[in-house]
Protein backbone atom coordinates (compact mmCIF):
# COMPACT_ATOMS: atom_id res chain seq x y z
CA UNK A 1 0.00 0.00 0.00
CA UNK A 2 1.57 3.36 -1.00
CA UNK A 3 0.63 6.55 1.20
CA UNK A 4 1.62 10.04 1.62
CA UNK A 5 1.49 12.64 4.62
CA UNK A 6 0.23 15.98 3.83
CA UNK A 7 0.92 18.25 7.56
CA UNK A 8 2.91 21.65 7.33
CA UNK A 9 4.62 20.70 10.45
CA UNK A 10 7.94 18.61 9.86
CA UNK A 11 8.12 17.26 12.81
CA UNK A 12 4.72 15.70 12.75
CA UNK A 13 5.80 14.32 9.01
CA UNK A 14 8.78 12.82 10.61
CA UNK A 15 7.30 11.24 13.38
CA UNK A 16 4.49 9.80 11.44
CA UNK A 17 6.96 8.25 8.79
CA UNK A 18 8.94 6.82 11.54
CA UNK A 19 5.86 5.08 13.71
CA UNK A 20 4.66 4.21 9.86
CA UNK A 21 8.09 2.59 9.04
CA UNK A 22 8.21 0.85 12.20
CA UNK A 23 4.82 -0.40 13.04
CA UNK A 24 3.35 -0.56 9.27
CA UNK A 25 5.67 -2.64 7.08
CA UNK A 26 2.43 -2.86 4.70
CA UNK A 27 2.45 0.61 4.28
CA UNK A 28 5.19 2.50 1.91
CA UNK A 29 5.75 5.85 2.29
CA UNK A 30 6.44 7.55 -0.93
CA UNK A 31 5.82 11.11 -0.40
CA UNK A 32 5.44 13.94 2.06
CA UNK A 33 3.80 17.17 1.28
CA UNK A 34 3.38 20.46 4.05
CA UNK A 35 -0.12 21.82 2.83
CA UNK A 36 -3.57 21.78 0.60
CA UNK A 37 -1.83 23.11 -2.81
CA UNK A 38 1.57 20.43 -2.56
CA UNK A 39 -0.76 17.81 -1.32
CA UNK A 40 -2.97 17.88 -3.62
CA UNK A 41 -0.54 17.90 -6.65
CA UNK A 42 1.28 14.90 -4.73
CA UNK A 43 -1.61 12.89 -5.06
CA UNK A 44 -2.27 13.45 -8.24
CA UNK A 45 1.49 12.57 -9.51
CA UNK A 46 1.64 9.52 -7.22
CA UNK A 47 -1.97 8.26 -6.98
CA UNK A 48 -1.35 6.96 -3.53
CA UNK A 49 -3.48 4.10 -1.95
CA UNK A 50 -3.45 6.01 1.69
CA UNK A 51 -3.60 9.75 2.91
CA UNK A 52 -2.15 10.64 6.02
CA UNK A 53 -3.88 14.22 6.43
CA UNK A 54 -3.83 16.95 9.06
CA UNK A 55 -6.69 18.90 9.71
CA UNK A 56 -5.65 22.55 9.73
CA UNK A 57 -2.65 23.73 7.72
CA UNK A 58 -1.39 27.06 6.69
CA UNK A 59 -2.48 27.36 3.08
CA UNK A 60 -6.08 25.55 4.26
CA UNK A 61 -7.49 22.81 5.61
CA UNK A 62 -7.57 19.09 4.70
CA UNK A 63 -11.50 19.22 3.84
CA UNK A 64 -10.02 21.80 0.85
CA UNK A 65 -7.44 18.98 0.02
CA UNK A 66 -10.11 16.98 -0.50
CA UNK A 67 -12.43 19.35 -2.55
CA UNK A 68 -9.69 19.15 -4.56
CA UNK A 69 -8.79 15.84 -5.02
CA UNK A 70 -11.96 14.28 -4.38
CA UNK A 71 -11.89 10.97 -2.16
CA UNK A 72 -12.97 7.94 -3.68
CA UNK A 73 -9.78 6.93 -5.67
CA UNK A 74 -7.64 6.51 -1.63
CA UNK A 75 -8.08 5.96 1.76
CA UNK A 76 -7.61 9.43 4.10
CA UNK A 77 -6.69 8.83 8.18
CA UNK A 78 -6.89 11.98 9.43
CA UNK A 79 -4.08 13.46 12.24
CA UNK A 80 -5.14 15.89 14.56
CA UNK A 81 -4.26 17.29 18.18
CA UNK A 82 -7.40 18.32 18.13
CA UNK A 83 -9.49 18.37 21.90
CA UNK A 84 -12.72 16.25 22.73
CA UNK A 85 -15.12 17.91 20.91
CA UNK A 86 -13.14 16.60 17.64
CA UNK A 87 -12.77 13.47 18.68
CA UNK A 88 -16.74 13.40 19.09
CA UNK A 89 -17.21 14.37 15.87
CA UNK A 90 -14.65 11.92 14.31
CA UNK A 91 -17.34 9.01 15.73
CA UNK A 92 -20.05 10.95 14.52
CA UNK A 93 -18.84 10.67 11.08
CA UNK A 94 -17.12 7.54 10.78
CA UNK A 95 -14.03 8.94 9.39
CA UNK A 96 -10.66 6.91 10.48
CA UNK A 97 -8.53 9.06 12.58
CA UNK A 98 -5.19 9.56 14.93
CA UNK A 99 -4.43 11.48 18.18
CA UNK A 100 -1.17 13.51 17.87
CA UNK A 101 1.41 12.00 19.64
CA UNK A 102 0.38 8.76 17.23
CA UNK A 103 -0.48 5.87 19.48
CA UNK A 104 1.73 2.56 17.82
CA UNK A 105 -1.53 0.87 18.47
CA UNK A 106 -4.04 2.63 17.20
CA UNK A 107 -1.76 3.27 13.93
CA UNK A 108 -1.73 -0.39 13.01
CA UNK A 109 -5.67 -0.59 13.76
CA UNK A 110 -6.48 2.55 11.37
CA UNK A 111 -4.10 1.05 8.54
CA UNK A 112 -5.80 -2.62 9.19
CA UNK A 113 -9.38 -0.56 9.27
CA UNK A 114 -8.42 1.04 5.93
CA UNK A 115 -7.08 -1.67 4.16
CA UNK A 116 -10.35 -3.51 5.18
CA UNK A 117 -12.88 -0.63 4.88
CA UNK A 118 -14.47 0.34 1.21
CA UNK A 119 -15.29 3.54 2.36
CA UNK A 120 -13.61 6.60 4.14
CA UNK A 121 -16.82 7.66 6.46
CA UNK A 122 -18.27 10.85 5.54
CA UNK A 123 -16.02 13.74 5.27
CA UNK A 124 -19.23 15.84 4.76
CA UNK A 125 -20.61 15.35 8.35
CA UNK A 126 -16.96 16.14 10.00
CA UNK A 127 -16.82 19.09 8.53
CA UNK A 128 -20.27 20.32 9.20
CA UNK A 129 -19.37 19.43 12.67
CA UNK A 130 -15.37 20.80 12.72
CA UNK A 131 -16.43 24.11 11.05
CA UNK A 132 -19.84 25.02 12.37
CA UNK A 133 -19.90 23.69 16.05
CA UNK A 134 -23.14 21.78 15.76
CA UNK A 135 -23.80 18.38 15.55
CA UNK A 136 -26.86 16.94 13.86
CA UNK A 137 -26.43 14.17 11.13
CA UNK A 138 -24.71 10.77 12.06
CA UNK A 139 -22.91 8.85 9.71
CA UNK A 140 -24.19 4.61 9.58
CA UNK A 141 -21.27 2.25 8.05
CA UNK A 142 -22.80 -0.80 6.94
CA UNK A 143 -21.46 -4.15 5.25
CA UNK A 144 -22.33 -2.37 1.47
CA UNK A 145 -22.15 1.99 2.59
CA UNK A 146 -22.34 4.48 4.48
CA UNK A 147 -25.68 6.73 5.53
CA UNK A 148 -26.15 10.37 6.12
CA UNK A 149 -28.93 10.51 8.39
CA UNK A 150 -30.29 13.32 10.75
CA UNK A 151 -30.30 12.40 14.52
CA UNK A 152 -33.82 13.76 14.82
CA UNK A 153 -34.98 11.03 12.70
CA UNK A 154 -33.77 8.24 14.67
CA UNK A 155 -36.76 6.17 16.78
CA UNK A 156 -34.70 3.86 18.34
CA UNK A 157 -31.85 1.29 17.99
CA UNK A 158 -31.40 -2.33 18.82
CA UNK A 159 -28.71 -4.53 19.75
CA UNK A 160 -28.19 -7.67 17.12
CA UNK A 161 -24.88 -9.12 18.64
CA UNK A 162 -21.89 -7.21 16.96
CA UNK A 163 -24.08 -5.14 14.92
CA UNK A 164 -27.08 -2.48 15.65
CA UNK A 165 -30.06 -2.38 13.90
CA UNK A 166 -31.65 1.42 13.51
CA UNK A 167 -35.08 2.54 12.87
CA UNK A 168 -35.94 5.39 12.03
CA UNK A 169 -39.03 8.16 11.17
CA UNK A 170 -39.87 7.41 7.98
CA UNK A 171 -39.97 3.37 9.15
CA UNK A 172 -36.94 2.50 7.28
CA UNK A 173 -34.44 0.53 9.11
CA UNK A 174 -30.44 -0.34 8.84
CA UNK A 175 -28.29 -2.79 10.26
CA UNK A 176 -25.18 -0.80 10.99
CA UNK A 177 -21.53 -2.68 11.80
CA UNK A 178 -21.08 -0.99 15.38
CA UNK A 179 -22.58 -2.06 19.02
CA UNK A 180 -25.45 -0.48 20.95
CA UNK A 181 -22.66 0.78 23.61
CA UNK A 182 -21.07 2.42 20.95
CA UNK A 183 -24.62 4.45 20.03
CA UNK A 184 -24.81 4.68 23.66
CA UNK A 185 -22.18 6.53 23.96
CA UNK A 186 -22.97 9.05 21.59
CA UNK A 187 -26.39 9.61 21.70
CA UNK A 188 -26.56 9.90 25.24
CA UNK A 189 -26.41 13.91 25.23
CA UNK A 190 -29.10 13.62 22.36
CA UNK A 191 -31.76 12.72 24.73
CA UNK A 192 -31.46 8.94 23.72
CA UNK A 193 -31.83 6.94 26.78
CA UNK A 194 -30.62 3.25 27.24
CA UNK A 195 -33.62 1.42 28.42
CA UNK A 196 -32.31 -2.34 28.23
CA UNK A 197 -29.48 -4.25 27.75
CA UNK A 198 -30.77 -4.33 23.90
CA UNK A 199 -33.05 -0.81 23.37
CA UNK A 200 -31.76 2.16 23.24
CA UNK A 201 -34.67 4.81 22.47
CA UNK A 202 -35.03 8.68 21.53
CA UNK A 203 -37.12 9.99 24.09
CA UNK A 204 -39.11 12.49 21.50
CA UNK A 205 -40.32 9.73 20.50
CA UNK A 206 -41.91 7.90 23.46
CA UNK A 207 -45.50 8.02 23.10
CA UNK A 208 -46.66 5.91 26.16
CA UNK A 209 -45.21 3.86 29.55
CA UNK A 210 -47.39 0.49 30.22
CA UNK A 211 -46.78 -0.91 33.43
CA UNK A 212 -48.23 -4.63 32.16
CA UNK A 213 -45.90 -7.41 31.31
CA UNK A 214 -43.15 -6.14 33.47
CA UNK A 215 -43.43 -2.83 31.98
CA UNK A 216 -42.88 -1.67 28.30
CA UNK A 217 -42.77 2.02 26.33
CA UNK A 218 -45.47 2.34 23.13
CA UNK A 219 -43.34 4.59 20.34
CA UNK A 220 -44.92 6.98 18.04
CA UNK A 221 -44.46 4.37 15.06
CA UNK A 222 -46.48 2.16 17.34
CA UNK A 223 -43.45 -0.19 18.41
CA UNK A 224 -43.19 -1.83 21.47
CA UNK A 225 -39.82 -1.82 23.49
CA UNK A 226 -39.37 -3.47 26.84
CA UNK A 227 -37.95 -1.92 30.10
CA UNK A 228 -35.46 -3.60 31.95
CA UNK A 229 -36.10 -3.89 35.85
CA UNK A 230 -32.88 -2.03 36.87
CA UNK A 231 -33.45 0.51 34.13
CA UNK A 232 -37.14 1.56 35.17
CA UNK A 233 -36.69 4.15 37.57
CA UNK A 234 -34.99 6.45 34.80
CA UNK A 235 -37.09 5.50 32.38
CA UNK A 236 -40.02 7.34 35.05
CA UNK A 237 -37.88 10.23 35.44
CA UNK A 238 -37.70 10.53 31.18
CA UNK A 239 -41.47 10.11 31.17
CA UNK A 240 -41.81 13.13 33.96
CA UNK A 241 -39.51 15.51 31.50
CA UNK A 242 -41.73 14.85 28.53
Amino acid sequence: MKAIIVDDLSDARLAIRSDVEAYCPQVLIVGEADGVVSGAKMIKELEPDLVFLDIQMQDGSGFDLLEITGTDKFKVIFTTASDEYAIKAFKFSAVDYLMKPIDPDELKEAVEKSLKNAHNGSVEVLKDVIQDGSIKRIALNTQEKILIKEISEIVRCESNVNYTMFYFSDSTRLLVTKTLKEYDELLSTYDFLRVHQSHLINSKYVKEYNKSDGGYLVLKDNSTVPVSTRRKNIVMEMIAKL
